[in-house]
């Protein structure tokens, strides 16, 4: 049965012949769309209300070519991008726990390829002539690069439990200075892009002991434009310096960044030492450890929110397609019948700005739908204008359909899939170090201190704490809520906070605190003080022991 039943019919299969007397396109316009699952969605609606307007109007030969069903199903990709000798081939290394075929790490530029790792029943490498064949894999339109690529393409397959949920694509070191002047034989940014595209998460990884941003990472960057809201950022090898000189590189690098990635927000960037050696310098530890857990949440959640990330990149799409079909069609209007074409040409192309200008206007479009302008101007150089196509208003109004209900309808079955599958997560490999046991993030922190003690953590503190709470005037041994409101706000804390930590202290629930509860208050005071969070629950090793039942 579907996730969405068309309304007012009863669940179950709809014979054919009862529309038969509506034409089909009629047909389309009254009922619903019955999908099974959202990648099923996409695929249909791709194939039958975008495809028609991107070949019509050639979209294919300007910016992306037409997706797959592979596209669709493939599982999350991680693109690692970065100079050479960042870190990437033992970061995916750090993340499996395990080498994988054409692996090579060295301090020179050793990866040389697009190495894409991913899940397969036996180790192996496929190369990229076979890969691209595959139908299977999402990687068929890539034969546009050319065999200079495709010699530089591989897969490296290996059954690992990481790679059952995700895969990574490990690219080519970037060069600096001389040395990326040496062509590679096929448009390097231009494959990167391709990538950008279809992945769910762009880690760039840079080097804190040698930070320095070349021309072609920085060009490598400005085609990842679009694609910001994929973008983390990895400061690598940060143990190998002293704290004040990493606060240094962190802001070097924010500013660098802020040049080349043109948006208000801040790009997230994660600190830390991406592999298993013993840490050179120590003294961050905790910090590399928090930013290290940040970072692998992110990953984890991706293939949850895989669906959702197809959702979004088919609606950039179909904006792209629109705006494009706009432009073509403009360029058609303006071109005379019979004389003067090139020149014509000519005129159009070094006037393309005032065209955007124009069809923003027309069609209340937002600039930053349309394409980077030097870029479409260098593809229209090329094309023979006479064979655009005019405007056909029916294959965007399909388009405008689609992204007004259709991909509203999906939205539902998103949030439905989700919950369906709330476990699903990466697991395995480097994921599990830090799930359970005394290496958790935060164990024996903060609220946790004292977890694996016999003796009751806050009994070491309880004698001062005693001295103050005789001081607050107990009846009966216990303390207001009044009274204990007039030392607890000498912490400053916020009373958000206050009246949290009066909550998980007032364990027996009767509106007063005795010595116990008050010392319990006074030492979850002390943990939010020293930075850490406070629990939603008391954890069983913080229960005062005349509070706890014994069995």
């Amino acid at each position: 049965m579907s996730l969405m039943e068309q309304p007012g019919t009863a669940a179950g299969p709809v014979s054919s012949s009862m529309f038969s007397w509506v034409s089909k396109d009629a047909r389309r316009k009254k009922e619903p769309e019955l999908f099974q699952t959202v990648a099923e969605g996409l695929r249909q609606l791709y194939a039958q209300k975008l495809l028609p307007l991107e070949e019509h109007y050639r979209f294919h030969e300007f910016h992306s070519p037409a997706l797959e069903d592979a596209d669709f199903d493939n599982k999350p990709m991680v693109l690692l991008v970065g100079q050479y000798s960042t870190g990437k081939t033992t970061f995916i290394r750090h993340l499996i726990e395990q080498d994988f075929p054409g692996m090579r790490i060295g301090p020179e530029p050793t990866t040389d390829s697009f190495i894409a790792v991913m899940h397969g029943p036996t180790e192996g490498v496929v190369p990229g002539n076979a890969l691209v064949v595959d139908p299977r894999r999402p990687f068929r339109k890539l034969n546009a690069f050319g065999n200079a690529f495709l010699n530089r393409f591989m897969c490296a397959q290996l059954p690992n439990p990481v790679l059952d949920s995700i895969s990574i694509i490990d690219t080519p070191g970037i060069l600096s200075g001389e040395k990326q002047r040496i062509s590679r034989g096929y448009d390097f940014a231009a494959v990167l892009e391709w990538f950008a595209e279809r992945v769910d998460r762009i880690i760039l990884l840079f080097d804190a002991h040698k930070l320095d941003i070349s021309d072609e990472f920085s060009e490598v960057i400005k085609a990842l434009k679009n694609h910001e809201d994929k973008i983390r950022v990895v400061l690598n090898k940060a143990d190998q310096i002293e704290t004040q000189q990493l606060m240094r590189v962190y802001g070097a690098l924010m500013w660098s960044l802020g040049k080349i990635i043109n948006t208000p927000e801040v790009v997230r960037v994660y600190i830390g030492s991406f592999w298993s050696h013993p840490l050179l310098i120590p003294d961050n530890r905790k910090l590399f450890e928090a930013e290290e857990q940040d970072l692998f949440k992110d990953i984890q959640s991706l293939p949850r929110n895989a669906a959702l990330r197809k959702l979004n990149d088919l609606i950039k799409r179909a904006r792209l397609a629109k705006v494009h079909a706009y432009i073509i069609s403009s360029l058609k209007k303006e071109m005379p019948n019979v004389f003067g074409k090139e020149s014509k040409k000519k005129e159009l192309v070094n006037n393309l700005g005032e065209i955007y200008q124009k069809i923003e206007r027309e069609h209340q479009i937002s600039p930053g739908d349309f394409p980077n302008l030097r870029k479409m101007q260098e593809l229209l150089q090329t094309q023979d204008f006479s064979k655009f196509q005019a405007l056909k208003p029916k294959l965007l109004d399909t388009v405008d359909d689609m992204l007004a209900n259709d991909i509203a309808r999906l939205m539902v079955m998103v949030r439905q899939e989700e919950a369906l599958m709330p476990s699903q997560a990466v697991k395995g490999g480097a994921f599990e170090g830090t799930m359970n046991g005394p290496f958790g993030h935060g164990y024996g922190e903060g609220a946790g201190e004292g977890i694996d003690d016999v003796e009751w953590v806050v009994g070491k503190d309880k004698p001062t704490y005693d001295e103050i709470f005789y001081t607050l005037s107990p009846v009966n041994g216990k303390i207001t809520g009044a009274n204990a409101k007039k030392e607890m706000v000498k912490s400053k804390l916020p009373n958000t906070v206050l009246g949290k930590i009066w909550k998980l202290a007032d364990v027996d629930k009767d509106g007063l605190l005795d010595d116990e509860e008050f010392a319990l208050a006074n030492h979850l005071i002390k943990v939010k003080l020293e930075g850490h969070e406070l629990p939603a629950d008391l954890p069983p090793h913080l229960i005062p022991p005349s509070k706890r039942r014994h069995e």
